[in-house]
């Protein structure tokens, strides 16, 4: 039995800097080079990033450029999976650094654990002080709220997880991804996919790392949007598999209720007090080696993250409530690749 043909889906905009590396760590793989197609959807880059394609795709006649004129992620993910071949679908970020072994064993463990979407941690690295006082807050359950895909050290069946790589059978039965959803289009698809019954797998074995925002600007910007698709969700399904996209808007409700209610307002320096304690006490805790500096930077990207997921979502409470955008999904035929052999073999290096 051979391995499956694996579709590597990779959507882009205007990533001049890291779409070559990016590529080349999918080239890189140890999965057989004859089993891998590579899909990249730009969103008509205006800095130079096709060029850099159309150079990769001149070299490798297993990467296809896909146009992608709506230039949201959900569209361009959607523009490969109506062209993808593969019966293994692997969804992978610009932004990421890639093991080597990762496609083989996105393929492993959707084969070991019967699965329909099965993923790694999303591991945080760092190249600047600001982002290594980042990872550092990220890996706290006051900014993760407890989700499980935020720790490496997790295994099992989970609600979601970092990208994906999913059987193609996911689109034909679930749909393709929401093409109106600017972001929150992962977590949105996984949970279509739990409420048909699908399950959802976190590896220690899939391994990727991420490089996050690298200003305070930048992530407020980022968290704002994030609390925005992840309303929008909530309204489209009228309800959330877990309660924790919500709880940075229940906190800035509370926040506001003490504020604007008079015989509220002496329990308002208290609950500023708690949280600035619970903050700053974490802070030194994720800190660590990296001591008073560090720490003092993580705690004021605590109440950022905070803030701006919570502003984000009442954004899109309001929005969407008053303008639903959202249609049946799309699916996608199921008559373009065989089904997936009920045994592995071993793969050849690339």
């Amino acid at each position: 039995m051979s391995w499956p043909l694996a579709t590597i889906a990779i959507p882009c905009l205007n990533e001049r800097d890291s779409i070559q590396s990016c590529v080349r760590s999918v080239l890189a793989q140890d999965y057989p080079p004859e089993q891998l197609e590579i899909l990249v959807a730009d969103g008509r880059s205006a800095d130079g990033t096709r060029d850099v394609l159309r150079r990769l795709a001149a070299a490798d006649d297993r990467i296809r450029i896909i146009d992608n004129p709506e230039r949201i992620q959900a569209a361009g993910l959607n523009a490969i999976l109506k062209q993808a071949r593969g019966d293994v679908i692997v969804r992978m970020d610009a932004h990421c650094d890639y093991r080597s072994d990762y496609v083989r064993k996105c393929v492993e463990v959707l084969e070991s654990t019967g699965a329909d979407n099965v993923g790694g941690a999303q591991r945080a690295e760092a190249k600047t002080f600001f982002q290594r006082a980042l990872c550092a807050a990220l890996a706290s359950p006051l900014a993760a709220g407890g989700a499980r895909y935020r720790s490496a050290e997790n295994e099992g069946f989970v609600d979601t997880v970092f990208l994906g790589a999913f059987r193609r059978r996911v689109f034909e039965t679930v749909g393709l991804y929401d093409p109106r959803a600017v972001t929150n289009e992962d977590a949105e698809l996984n949970q279509r996919l739990l409420a048909r019954g699908g399950r959802i797998y976190l590896s220690r074995e899939i391994v990727v790392n991420y490089y996050p925002r690298r200003s305070f600007s930048a992530l407020a910007r980022q968290y704002f949007r994030y609390g925005v698709g992840r309303a929008r969700t909530f309204l489209k399904h009228g309800a959330l598999t877990t309660l924790r996209p919500a709880l940075p808007f229940l906190m800035l409700a509370v926040a506001v209720a003490l504020l604007a209610t008079p015989r509220l307002h002496p329990l308002a320096p208290f609950a500023l007090a708690v949280y600035a304690l619970a903050t700053g006490a974490e802070a030194l805790r994720v800190a660590g080696a990296g001591g008073v500096a560090t720490a003092a930077v993580v705690w004021a990207i605590f109440p950022v993250l905070h803030v701006s997921h919570g502003l984000g979502f009442a954004a899109g409470l309001l929005r969407y409530t008053l303008a639903r955008d959202w249609a049946p999904p799309e699916r996608l035929s199921g008559s373009a690749a065989p089904a997936t052999p009920a045994r592995l073999q071993e793969p050849r290096s690339a």
